[in-house]
């Protein structure tokens, strides 16, 4: 009897290896970018966890009613963020007070969310789940649901080993997806290694935005992820102080996360609360500051003044941060075999 236990247990250890030992994927570091902040030491990447985190994104069974998923918010077409309103939607037609941002190379970001309220990208998910205004749901309840579900029992044995689903493995296989979302094949990156140059227009809006935007948007990830005040005045329905909700602290009064630029054709509308449409309103935002603001960042306190020319020619530069291949990946759309 005790040889026949061994043998089992040995049995178990071969399946739960096999089901968790698929080869360790690693995400390609383009050329001249920094080290990913995301620890992939402690979380490696695997294709069962991927797909497993994939179907999550894209199934309504996170929210409360299960009627949005993630990808309600964030359509892979538009660089995972929202076109169709300026501030996110929930369940029974519930609003958000926030735009969705983009969901782009987030292994190398530190803080998640406009306000940085979230410092660990396996936590994330949880904000919006839990909101009340958009999935309104609890983990525990997912963790029923999931668990009810042989579709997930089966992706979650896959990806961990086990078949019964935990808050860990949840929140990790979302966020192991969400690290596969990585935008650097556009016109700007294939102009840094050579192979095109850019038109008269295009470089001249380059060296406009070297001037004026690239202490915020810092190459090559086109954020520097940190909180600032660009000089927004408040909304006055929104009442969204940024950063200073979190803190309660006045000193963080209206700093907001800066976006990345990358894919910004696809990313409108822009600011933390959707209220620009068109990037020439942005740009003549950032022309038309208030200097004197007191919560204004240093590094808006200098004027910026362009022409009509220069304004169009800096818009020819942001276009070309479009990544046409990323918006249009097969990997990071609807996942027909893993939901069927």
């Amino acid at each position: 009897m005790r040889i026949r236990f061994v043998i089992m247990s040995i049995l178990i250890l071969i399946l739960a290896i096999s089901a968790t030992d698929d080869s360790t994927l690693h995400i390609k570091v383009p050329n001249a970018w920094p080290n990913p902040c995301y620890n992939f030491i402690e979380h490696p990447l695997t294709k069962p966890a991927i797909d497993m985190g994939r179907a999550l994104f894209y199934d309504p069974i996170l929210s409360k009613d299960s009627s949005i998923s993630c990808a309600s918010c964030h359509n892979s077409y538009t660089a995972f963020a929202h076109v169709d309103h300026n501030v996110s939607h929930g369940i029974h037609d519930r609003i958000g007070f926030r735009n969705a941002p983009a969901l782009i190379n987030l292994a190398w970001r530190s803080s998640f969310m406009w306000d940085a309220a979230i410092r660990n990208l396996d936590r994330q998910a949880l904000v919006p789940i839990q909101d009340s205004n958009e999935m309104d749901e609890s983990i525990a309840n997912i963790l029923l649901k999931l668990n009810q579900s042989a579709r997930y029992r089966k992706l979650s044995f896959r990806a961990w080993g086990d078949s019964n689903i935990s808050t860990q493995n949840l929140l990790q296989s979302m966020s192991q997806f969400l690290i596969t979302l990585v935008s650097a094949n556009s016109k700007y990156d294939s102009m840094m290694q050579g192979r095109i140059q850019f038109n008269v227009q295009e470089k001249n809006g380059y060296t406009i935005f070297q001037q004026h935007c690239s202490s915020c948007h810092v190459e090559p990830l086109f954020t520097n992820s940190a909180l600032k005040s660009n000089g927004l005045k408040v909304d006055t329905v929104l009442n969204d102080f940024g950063r200073m909700r979190i803190t309660k602290a006045s000193k963080d009064s209206l700093l907001f996360m800066v976006p990345t630029l990358r894919n910004i054709e696809f990313t409108f509308p822009y600011m933390h609360d959707g209220r620009f449409k068109k990037l020439s309103e942005v740009i003549q935002h950032y022309t038309h500051l208030d200097l004197d603001a007191q919560q204004l960042s240093s590094e808006l306190k200098r004027p910026i003044s362009l022409t009509p020319n220069e304004k169009v020619d800096l818009i020819a530069f942001l276009l070309t941060l479009s990544d046409r291949e990323f918006n249009f990946n097969a990997d990071y759309n609807y996942p027909r075999h893993l939901l069927k």
